[in-house]
């Protein structure tokens, strides 16, 4: 176990590096924090954090900057989450109460974390596995062709056209459509199919085959519309960090491009808590630079998706959580109410 002088060394280290871009010397820790000791004793503080693998030395410099297991233990003992100040959190409201649906929710989502963080903005559609049916319409649109609308609680809408094997009436229709709703709203995707499988049966004969028509696209719909989907933005802001990156950022772009890696790399953070994967924590080689903040998002106490942020493991760690999950916390209140 580090002595809390060495802790507080290495949280000086990890905010200087952080924030200039430069190796940290002990004279410069000395004269910018309080650590109420000599430049001597930092600097065996140094030599015990180098020994531990917290901090290494570039080749070029005297001075010394944190590694991955660095920024692991900045995070996980030092690093709180960094409150959002009432113009942020402003601006954000401001920024997000204009989305008129779930397409624009994500878009502006992605958009202001990455203005938030000057990172890599990922966030992904709600998981219709964990959605529920807030409403099945269905729509007339000649004697023997309809429209199913089905609209999930998290605001998502998909639309099929029904044939059906025979003309079928309006008042066929309401009926049909009543029952339905009776049946699965409020329910889990998961549930639906049993709740529907004797449906068929409590119809005239000549409706029965047109109701199981419509019941075997509705079913479809919830098999097709469980593949995930993710939106990414704010990929040029790596250009920033050329130099966080060994060699080139050719590697990070091509993870980027790779929706499974991502949604693999999301899929990792819990529903509720903040995971945050540093350097070589990440699987995919191409990510072996970089550090992921992500954290799941809801309209009630259940995470639907995930969203996040990639970026350089030089990276302003209390800033980028408390603005992931201000965003997420955001996101799930317009979920809940629209």
């Amino acid at each position: 176990m580090l002595s809390e002088r060495r802790l507080e060394v290495l949280r000086a280290i990890v905010q200087d590096y952080v924030g200039t871009e430069e190796p940290v010397g002990s004279k410069a820790l000395t004269e910018r924090h309080k650590l109420g000791v000599s430049p001597a004793t930092v600097r065996n503080d140094m030599a015990a954090l180098e020994d531990e693998g917290f901090i290494a030395q570039p080749h070029t410099s005297a001075g010394r900057i944190p590694t991955d297991k660095g920024y692991r233990l900045f995070v996980d003992k030092l690093a709180g989450v960094k409150p959002l100040s009432s113009p942020e959190r402003r601006a954000i409201q401001n920024f997000m109460d204009g989305a008129v649906d779930l397409d624009d929710v994500v878009a502006r989502t992605v958009r202001l974390l990455a203005q938030l963080t000057r990172q890599v903005a990922v966030v992904q559609y709600p998981s219709l596995t964990r959605s529920t049916v807030r409403h099945v319409e269905l729509l007339s649109l000649a004697p023997a062709r309809l429209m199913l609308v089905l609209i999930t609680d998290t605001g998502r809408v998909e639309q099929r056209m029904v044939d059906c094997p025979a003309p079928f009436g309006e008042t066929s229709l309401a009926d049909l459509r009543a029952r339905l709703n009776s049946r699965v709203v409020g329910r889990r995707f998961a549930d639906v199919p049993q709740l529907v499988q004797d449906l068929p049966e409590s119809f005239d004969k000549e409706d029965r085959g047109t109701v199981s028509t419509v019941l075997s696209t509705l079913l479809e719909t919830l098999v097709e519309e469980t593949e995930e989907r993710l939106m990414i933005g704010g990929t040029a802001n790596l250009t920033r960090f050329g130099h966080d990156f060994p060699l080139t950022i050719r590697p990070v772009l091509e993870a980027l491009e790779e929706q499974v890696v991502l949604l693999k790399l999301l899929g990792e953070a819990t529903d509720s808590g903040m995971t945050v994967r540093i350097g070589h924590e990440n699987a995919h080689e191409g990510l072996s630079s970089t550090s992921v903040v992500a954290v799941g998002y809801g309209s009630g106490d259940e995470a639907v998706a995930k969203l996040g942020v990639v970026g350089p493991t030089r990276m302003d760690y209390p800033g980028t959580m408390g603005a992931v999950r201000a965003v997420a916390r955001y996101v799930g209140q317009i979920l809940a109410e629209s």
